[in-house]
């Protein structure tokens, strides 16, 4: 069997680990360093090397290995230029590069490079300085025309609107005479042509402020010139011209975008007022009932109201007071303004905001508020019932459930004034004492008046009733827990006199009657010292401005408690 197998000859026999050692010399990248062409292919612009010259090597010189870019090694002679190599991509790597280091110093901050060259001097004289100084001194003008606007000033403020208006045609004159790159500055003719049109339009220059406005709204160039039609709009609207007006509202309603809410919903009232001024009622209650849906607010509210009036709609009348009695009134309550301690530097920052700018615009929109819940109170009472007085009622109980309840007393008196104008003396009398009902201090000083009679019970409630309608009244709080101290019902006289305590901090008045208080209690003595750590450092604190009475109250409250502490 084995004569059969034949063996391939030694000589024949194929090494399985030749080969590896083998490489083309075209993928030999350790020499790429010292390629010549090759780094000068890689600093130049295009990314190309220079063309090799076609000179045959001497018969001295061996033919060089090829490198990857046909370029032999030996071409060393090349000198390498100093600095850093231009990088083949336009993505390099953070960090420490050797390249970057050859041939140069470590000089992060640049110290070797000296001083800075010096800055050129200005020409006064030259074209585009004069420019400069020209369109700085529009600018100045514009500025001069809005600060004497504000100061009442307002012929100064058009003449320097006026004079704004001839320096920028000098100025765009001078732009094209020169045909500099420099294109016209949109925005400073855009301010200047609107400063005078403002400026027309306080002086009471109709024609001229809405000839202004329409060179403005014409120029396709000028970005959102179409909000404009609204001023345009308000300029007919003095002027009586009230199709006109409504024609511009609606045109810029039309260019404002939904994204503008705000100023959206003042074009709609001002197109409601509009159409109050036609006598278009039904075309002015569908914009203001569109506006309070949106985003409602008092003027808005009242004006409904008045063209539910004027149609003689009561029930949409009462519809609308409700929707005008729940807008938000977005103020912060008077409890922020009340010190609940003696903190110096509280107290001294709740004086410093009492009376800011913020506190008396909160005022005025109060007072604003109330004027037009009032007004629409007064405007509807007679006309949404069979009466006036029944009206009135109803008014007023719609009042209280709000967050203006304190406004239902006003409304009383408003009624009884009323009664007196009809002559009818004595249902004006039945009203106004009706009316004390919704007066804490009236209240207060009623039940005084039957607390000094000694009719503890009804006195109490009294001051019950002033403290339901103000929870803030301190002093019918106080002769509350008096009145409960005289019926001998010393737990509710003792959270009477501690709520006071945590209203008004430490005063010499409440702490004596909670001192007073703790004995016939029998409590632990423990919240007597309590009390009376408070006493004493209301005592070290201000006893040199303390009067003669509240001092002696503060040594009635020492003796009783030294008096109780004895064995």
């Amino acid at each position: 069997m084995m004569q059969n197998v034949h063996l391939a000859p030694e000589e024949d026999e194929d090494d399985l680990y030749s080969g590896y050692n083998d490489y083309n010399p075209t993928f030999d990248t350790e020499d790429l360093e010292n390629d010549t062409a090759f780094q000068q292919a890689a600093r130049t612009s295009h990314g190309r090397r220079p063309p090799v010259t076609a000179k045959i090597p001497g018969t001295a010189t061996s033919r060089p290995i090829d490198t990857a870019f046909g370029v032999g090694v030996c071409l060393l002679f090349n000198k390498i230029e100093d600095g850093v190599a231009r990088p083949m991509t336009a993505v390099q790597a953070a960090g420490y590069t050797k390249a970057a280091m050859r041939g140069s110093l470590f000089d992060p901050l640049g110290q070797a490079r000296g001083p800075a060259p010096p800055l050129e001097m200005k020409n006064p004289d030259s074209s585009e300085e004069k420019i400069r100084q020209l369109e700085k001194k529009v600018n100045e003008l514009v500025e001069e025309s809005c600060i004497a606007n504000s100061c009442g000033d307002l012929k100064l403020a058009l003449e320097k609107a006026k004079e704004a208006g001839r320096k920028e045609r000098v100025l765009v004159r001078q732009r094209e005479q020169t045909a500099t790159s420099e294109s016209i500055n949109l925005d400073l003719t855009y301010s200047v042509l609107f400063n005078l049109a403002s400026q027309y339009a306080a002086n009471e220059m109709y024609a001229e402020a809405l000839n202004t406005y329409q060179v403005i709204v014409k120029n396709k160039m000028f970005n959102n010139g179409g909000r404009l039609k609204v001023n345009m709009g308000n300029i007919y609207l003095k002027q009586r011209n009230y199709s006109k007006a409504i024609k511009f509202y609606r045109m810029a309603l039309d260019q404002i975008p939904s994204v503008h809410k705000e100023m959206r919903i003042k074009i709609m009232q001002n197109i409601g007022v509009a159409f109050i001024k036609t006598g278009q009622y039904m075309d002015a209650i569908s914009s203001f009932e569109h506006i309070m849906s949106l985003s409602p607010n008092l003027k808005a509210g009242f004006n409904l109201i008045v063209c539910y009036f004027a149609i003689g709609d009561s029930e949409q009348m009462k519809k609308a007071f409700q929707k005008l009695i729940a807008v938000p009134l977005e103020v912060d309550y008077d409890d922020k303004y009340v010190s609940a301690n003696d903190d110096p530097h509280t107290n001294l920052l709740i004086e410093a905001i009492k009376n800011d700018s913020l506190r008396q615009i909160e005022r005025e929109r109060k007072s604003l508020a109330e004027d037009y819940i009032m007004t629409a109170a007064k405007l509807i009472a007679p006309v949404i019932e069979t009466s006036f007085a029944v009206g009135y009622d109803w008014c007023v109980e719609a009042v209280k459930a709000s967050h203006y309840v304190e406004l239902a007393n006003d409304l009383e008196i408003n009624k009884a004034t009323t009664y007196l104008r009809q002559r009818d003396f004595n249902q004006a009398l039945e009203t106004l004492k009706i009316s004390d009902r919704y007066n804490p201090a009236a209240l207060t000083n009623k039940g005084n008046t039957v607390f000094a009679n000694e009719d503890y019970e009804k006195a109490a409630e009294f001051y019950k009733e002033a403290l339901r309608n103000d929870c803030s009244c301190t002093e019918a709080l106080y002769n509350l827990g008096l009145t409960y101290k005289k019926l001998n019902r010393t737990d509710e006289a003792l959270d009477c006199f501690l709520k006071l305590h945590a209203i008004l901090g430490n005063s010499a008045q409440v702490l004596h009657q909670i001192a007073d208080m703790y004995p016939f209690l029998k409590t632990l003595e423990k919240k007597i010292i309590g009390v009376m750590k408070g006493i004493v450092s209301q005592r070290c604190k201000s006893r040199n401005r303390l009067k003669s009475q509240g001092y002696s109250i503060v040594q009635n409250c020492l003796t009783m408690f030294l008096r109780m502490c004895k064995p």
